[in-house]
């Protein structure tokens, strides 16, 4: 063998191990647009799991030290043997480390005049759970198998991350920007909260996915509007987007669905799991005094602080895009949360999309839509996301959820708006018709706390609040988008509750009852705020006052053989505030309508 043959024949025999175990390296996997479960990343066993305390650019718990995010890292174990890089799956949560015990007198006290405030409430504090590392174990199985490095971190002034809790203040935005920064190179990450050991992210390719449900997605929003580089699609799922429209309802103090008398302190409380030596200060400054200056529950009025608390505001920066889900009969985080952003996403010119169940809280996508998501905009597979016809994808009242269908847009761009109007009836059923009354022109109500709205719904009479009905449905009606009220009223009292219930019937209570079945969306305002929800002024008792204001977002078919009624009252039992039953509302028959949202417009109707 000559000496050039030799030196090929030992380059080759030298080189081939190398090839073959370059063939071998574990990699990401995709088919039909999706990342696939890859037998080298499920293997839960040698995942590498740590932890370490990302820097961040603020000090909200005022001890003059920047504040540091408690974080958790989850990764194949390839990103260590093989060097290999992944994208980055990352949820955030004030909750992760326990929440405040649920003791009596924790909530407000409902039972008292309007534009007052009741009694102090009980302020518990919280054990904090959990240990290190592992903060959390969500998202993992499901996303670590396919491809991806999953982190958590613990929000500001919970578990082991420092600063104060605030609720929507600013330095909920910028500590998951700081975690993202860190992912990218731009931040620093310490392995103590106090040391100065440094961690650095090499097996992170910088590009990050947020996702979360409630609270945990609202924290993903957060993050968006800061416009961190490196953070690529968010998909929240019913997140709160506004404190105010959280607790307030146009100009009104209102409950979220299940905590009556919840209000922005008391979540302050519930998630206060911080270091103990800080929370008194926490306290003073944020609950005690920014949030007892700034909430406002004598006149429910939108202000500063409110404005400051929603993301709406902060959406200039954000271009990340953003795969939208909600349920539409989420009575805690209402879906107006969900529908507004996606609208205000759109007018800025970001990739969107928008999922919708008929179910309650929580509800994320499909998998295989979160999957084509993250697919494309963490590992850059062409998959059509952006070319896609359909924005909008929304289950059915039959459906499982799982299987959505496929629309244009939300609301359905086929949707034209319908006038309807009220006949009178009271104390029984009223006509909901295409002409206005001819005949009487006011009906008056006297509000009762003590009747739940279901009770007010399903009575034949009541005197406790005005229905009004269409005739029964000749076909299917499919209303798509946010139906609008205008009230015109007199109250007997300079201050009152408003509240507006749209409903089919008759009301269903038989075996098999779906959610679906009878409240189809509802609303509520305070008569005060006829001027708008930064302004109001006590009522004069016997004067006529017009108020106009949208009710929650919809998607639903009504079937044929059912009427659509709506119902006006005043004290919501399950949440609006509850004083001394006997104020008289007087509604203005002509000068009262509604607006519905209907595929096919009177086409259809």
């Amino acid at each position: 063998m000559n000496s050039t043959l030799k030196l090929i024949y030992i380059f080759a025999i030298t080189l081939t191990p190398y090839v073959l175990i370059a063939q071998n390296k574990a990699k990401p996997v995709f088919e039909n647009g999706e990342a696939q479960i890859v037998d080298a990343f499920n293997t839960p066993e040698k995942w590498i799991r740590h932890d370490l305390f990302v820097e961040t650019e603020f000090d909200s718990d005022g001890d003059g030290k920047l504040d540091r995010m408690h974080v958790d890292v989850t990764r194949p174990y390839q990103t260590d043997t093989e060097g290999l890089k992944l994208p980055v799956i990352y949820e955030s949560s004030p909750y992760y480390a326990g929440v405040a015990p649920d003791v009596a007198g924790v909530f407000w006290d409902v039972k008292h005049e309007l534009g007052d405030i009741g009694p102090e409430r009980v302020h518990p504090e919280v054990t904090r759970l959990g240990k290190r590392p592992i903060i959390s174990n969500s998202q993992i199985i499901t996303w670590v198998p396919r491809g991806y490095i999953v982190v958590h971190s613990s929000s500001p002034g919970t578990g082991l991350s420092q600063g104060a809790p605030t609720v929507g203040g600013d330095n909920e935005s910028l500590a998951p920007k700081a975690v993202i920064d860190w992912l990218n190179g731009r931040a620093k990450g310490y392995t103590e909260p106090y040391g100065d050991k440094e961690v650095k992210a090499y097996w992170s390719t910088g590009k990050v996915g947020m996702t979360g449900t409630s609270y945990n997605g609202t924290i993903p929003l957060a993050a968006a509007t800061t416009g961190v580089d490196g953070l690529k699609v968010i998909i929240p799922v019913a997140p709160n987007t506004s404190y105010y429209h959280y607790y307030r309802s146009n100009g009104l103090v209102r409950s979220p669905g299940g905590y009556l008398g919840e209000d922005i302190d008391v979540l302050y409380d519930y998630i206060h799991s911080g270091d103990e030596a800080k929370r008194a200060l926490n306290n003073k400054n944020v609950r005690d005094t920014e949030m007892k200056n700034g909430m406002d529950r004598f006149t429910g009025d939108y202000n500063d602080f409110w404005a400051g608390r929603d993301y709406l505001n902060d959406m200039k920066p954000m271009k990340a895009a953003l795969l939208m889900s909600h349920g539409f009969n989420d009575w805690n985080v209402m879906p107006e949360h969900s529908y507004r952003i996606y609208k205000k996403a759109k007018e800025i010119g970001l990739e969107t999309a928008i999922y919708y169940h008929q179910l309650g809280h929580g509800g994320p996508p499909p998998i295989a839509m979160m999957n084509t998501w993250f697919t494309h905009y963490l590992h850059g597979v062409e998959n059509n996301i952006e070319r896609a016809e359909h924005k909008a994808f929304i289950v059915r009242e039959d459906d499982d959820r799982q299987q959505p269908t496929a629309y244009k847009d939300y609301p359905n761009p086929n949707s034209k708006n319908v006038t309807l109007y009220l006949n009178a009836g009271a104390p029984n059923t009223g006509g909901l018709a295409l002409t206005k009354t001819a005949s009487k022109t006011t009906e008056t109500l006297i509000d009762n706390y003590n009747f739940s709205g279901v009770a007010l719904a399903k009575a034949e009479t009541s005197q406790h609040r005005l229905l009004y009905a269409t005739t029964k449905l000749s076909k299917d009606v499919h209303i798509s988008g946010v139906p609008k009220i205008t009230v015109t009223l007199a109250s007997s009292k300079p201050a009152a509750n408003l509240s507006v219930w749209l409903v089919s019937l008759p009301w269903n209570e038989g075996a098999g009852t779906k959610i679906t079945d009878n409240i189809i969306t509802r609303g509520w305002a305070d008569p005060q705020n006829y001027k708008s929800i930064t302004e109001s002024e006590p009522l004069k008792p016997g004067k006529f006052y017009n108020i106009t204001f949208d009710l929650q977002p919809d998607d639903q078919i009504i079937k044929a053989g059912q009427q659509i009624g709506v119902m006006i009252f005043s004290s919501d039992k399950d949440y609006t505030l509850h004083p001394e039953p006997g104020t008289e509302l007087t509604i203005d028959l002509k000068k009262t309508q509604l607006v519905l949202p209907i595929v096919g417009g009177l086409k259809t109707f």
